[in-house]
């Protein structure tokens, strides 16, 4: 699980193809690794992914076709957000995530906000016509791995709110009307969806063992 609170920008350094996917280098940047070890997972720029290496500090990832399939920003070299798996103990301050992505969104555009002299960005988000139904305002949304609060929602189109921080330790500062970005809605949604689509009523739930 994660949180969506980016703790490093890294950069994959190579992307060499292996089977029917790639095994990516990635250089965690300032990412704490001293105690990462294979089979540890690692949120890439959103997507949970396990090291299956290391050579010195660097970090060697193996990624499905499935995977490249329904994700972005993983196949060639670039900077990617990275953040640790959650522990326990630790403090939650994101969102849960399980580092699935859902879909692939597309910039519509971000726009300075008016009379904010601090410099927030507004961001908004085309996403696909399914995912969209998930998508709250003031809900909970991860845009490539970065836990954000949705602001305003108009059909398959939301918009978030950027703030300084934000855009300096992580990718998004980069982003721009047209790029693709990671997104995995929130996760009581989706289990909310499901529970409505299967017309079960809460009393005929099951009740929990004790």
């Amino acid at each position: 699980m994660f949180t969506g609170i980016v703790q490093a920008v890294g950069r994959i350094s190579d992307a060499t193809p292996r089977g029917d996917g790639l095994r990516l280098a990635i250089d965690p940047g300032a990412l704490a690794v001293g105690e990462v070890a294979v089979g540890d997972s690692i949120a890439v720029s959103g997507c949970c992914l396990t090291v299956v290496g290391r050579e010195g500090k660097t970090l060697l990832f193996d990624v499905s076709a499935e995977t490249l399939r329904c994700t972005t920003g993983l196949a060639r070299a670039g900077d990617v957000n990275l953040e640790l798996a959650l522990r326990l103990s630790d403090r939650l301050g994101g969102h849960l995530m399980t580092g699935h992505v859902d879909g692939v969104g597309v910039v519509h555009a971000l726009t300075p906000v008016r009379d904010d002299p601090y410099g927030s960005v507004r961001l908004d988000v085309d996403v696909p016509a399914e995912l969209a139904r998930f998508v709250a305002q003031k809900g909970s949304i991860a845009v490539a791995g970065v836990s954000l609060t949705v602001n305003e929602v108009a059909g398959t189109r939301f918009a978030v709110n950027l703030i300084p921080h934000t855009l300096a330790v992580t990718t998004l500062k980069a982003l721009a009307p047209g790029a693709p970005v990671n997104i995995e809605v929130d996760l009581v949604a989706r289990y909310v969806a499901r529970l409505h689509e299967s017309g079960a009523p809460a009393a005929a739930l099951p009740a929990p063992h004790v």
